[in-house]
């Protein structure tokens, strides 16, 4: 399961950065959504290594609270995005 959230939690900031040079709005908040989905994914591990008992509730609640606050970002920024590409 840590390999998982390493992939997934290592993945997000790497689609932010790949975002940057985004080939146009489309591809920019495609990059964005990706993230988020990783962002996402990354949630759900760290509840399985609570649940699992590898994190103490400390160590979830610091872990989780950063997570979800960028699962939070993430959202606000794609659905900005999405509406100003709408017509």
């Amino acid at each position: 399961m840590s390999k998982q959230v390493f992939r997934s939690g290592t993945s997000i900031g790497a689609n932010i950065m790949e975002s940057r040079n985004a080939q146009s709005p489309a591809d920019f908040v495609h990059k964005l959504s990706i993230a988020l989905k990783e962002a996402d994914e990354t949630t759900f591990w760290i509840k399985k290594l609570y649940k699992g008992g590898y994190l103490n509730e400390n160590e979830f609640n610091s872990i989780y609270k950063d997570a979800d606050e960028l699962v939070k970002l993430l959202t606000t920024s794609v659905k900005t995005l999405k509406n100003k590409q709408t017509p």
